[in-house]
């Protein structure tokens, strides 16, 4: 069974990362099929949810099927890790590294920390604020403190989820304090438009990825994946919405 464990192992610790990280259902299935099968294991089934992968197959014929199953608490998005694991996993299938070769990259992908550092993440979110606020009809003006505001709503959902791990009352915090630096930046001369700078404080936060992530799920026929992957995004934009209505109803 040293085998037929090894090659559990690192299926699962290759879904487990590409589901964490943003990748969709389907693609992990896939992935975790062809791996098992590459290493010569038949009656191979997978079946992944936004919170959870199963895995089975078939070590030999007549003897019973090996299943385990790997629970997802942690979902957040960085694509570059999606494609490390998936380079992997062709070079596994393609039989240009052993099992101990792929388990011991899949580990340096999972410890590796994030591609980009913090401030440049924060930094990207303010000059997507400040555009998108143009880009829906604000001025000139109106750039510098939809910077500030997009800055500040990056900041806050990233250090709340870090030290509270409830997401959705991270993202509602950052839509507040987001709003709220849009809101008396405006009061204080800073900006004309405050619509669109409380517009452009948002788009740190849109769910951008599950929401993608959905459409394609279901239209690859994962209808449990695709509706869970749904409602997450929907409760991401009633969590945004709940935010940026207190912060008005309090200053406006």
């Amino acid at each position: 069974m040293g085998k037929a464990d090894d090659v559990m192992d690192i299926c699962l610790l290759a879904g487990e990362i590409m589901l964490k990280y943003g990748a969709e259902t389907y693609r992990v299935e896939e992935t975790l099929e062809r791996m098992a099968k590459a290493a010569s294991f038949t009656n191979v089934h997978c079946f992944a949810t936004t919170t959870g992968i199963f895995l089975s197959f078939e070590e030999k014929k007549e003897k019973e099927d090996l299943m385990q199953m790997v629970r997802i608490d942690d979902r957040m998005q960085d694509l570059n890790k999606v494609t490390d694991v998936n380079q992997v996993s062709r070079e596994f299938v393609a039989g240009e590294i052993t099992t101990e070769e792929a388990h011991e990259k899949l580990i340096s992908i999972a410890k590796a920390p994030m591609q980009y550092p913090l401030w440049l993440i924060h930094l990207a979110a303010g000059f997507a604020g400040s555009g998108f606020s143009y880009l829906f009809g604000g001025g000139w003006f109106d750039l510098i403190p939809a910077f500030i505001a997009a800055v500040i709503s990056s900041v806050v959902v990233v250090e709340f989820e870090r030290y509270l791990k409830v997401r959705f009352a991270g993202e509602f915090a950052a839509a507040f304090c987001g709003g709220t630096a849009a809101i008396l930046l405006v009061y204080a001369g800073l900006g004309n438009n405050v619509d669109q700078i409380i517009i452009g404080s948002l788009m740190p936060l849109v769910p951008g990825v599950p929401l993608t992530n959905a459409v394609r799920d279901l239209m690859s026929g994962d209808l449990l994946a695709g509706v869970s992957r749904g409602a997450e995004a929907l409760l991401t934009s009633l969590s945004i919405a709940s935010g940026i209505a207190l912060t008005i109803s309090i200053f406006m």
